[in-house]
């Protein structure tokens, strides 16, 4: 019998994503995330990527040039934009 996730696809990423990686959900929030998570593969792909675009980010706002070595060009490329955007 295969787990079945709590919260769909939409929820993990419109409402639990960043309070996730904030570590701000509740515990049995944070359960329900990672039920899903361990029976979602283009989730798990997603949280992977929304990570490294967070991570870019706080790079590029900290002008940490070398923390973007891992991260897609085309990524780069887009949080560059929107930060040049501010400036």
């Amino acid at each position: 019998m295969s787990a079945i996730p709590y919260i769909t696809c939409r929820e993990l990423v419109d409402d639990f994503i960043a309070r996730y990686l904030e570590r701000t959900l509740s515990d049995a929030e944070a359960s329900d995330f990672e039920r899903h998570l361990s029976v979602c593969p283009p989730c798990r792909a997603y949280l992977a990527t929304y990570e490294k675009a967070v991570l870019a980010g706080r790079a590029v706002m900290r002008n940490e040039e070398s923390a973007l070595q891992d991260a897609p060009e085309d990524l780069i490329r887009a949080v560059l934009s929107v930060a040049r955007r501010r400036d």
